[in-house]
């Protein structure tokens, strides 16, 4: 199922907005013209990676309780005490709107 998430223009750069959509709780980030979307839970420790900091140079984001940084691109686990990859969702960009692509909920 696919489902709009807002304007490119209206995503604010570098923070995480968190989407619920049925199953699904999904953390949306924006970094330049790019549009990212990973699950928002940290594999670690339940945490809301939405609330991480984003690091524009390495397209990643710090989960906010202890630490573990994931790749928004691909959602692997780049540090420690993460081990496990979180989910990513495809997202495309049409007439300046964004839409995420999600598994039937």
């Amino acid at each position: 199922m696919r489902f709009e998430v807002g304007d490119l223009a209206s995503l604010p750069e570098a923070k995480g907005l968190r989407f619920e959509i049925g199953d699904h709780r999904v953390a949306v980030f924006r970094v330049g013209e790019e549009v990212f979307a990973i699950g928002d839970r940290c594999s670690h420790a339940e945490a809301s990676l939405s609330e991480g900091e984003v690091w524009v140079s390495d397209c990643t984001v710090e989960c906010p309780r202890h630490g573990a940084e994931f790749d928004l691109r691909t959602g692997e686990a780049l540090s420690l005490p993460a081990t496990r990859p979180v989910p990513t969702y495809p997202v495309t960009i049409e007439d300046g709107s964004v839409y995420l692509t999600l598994e039937e909920v």
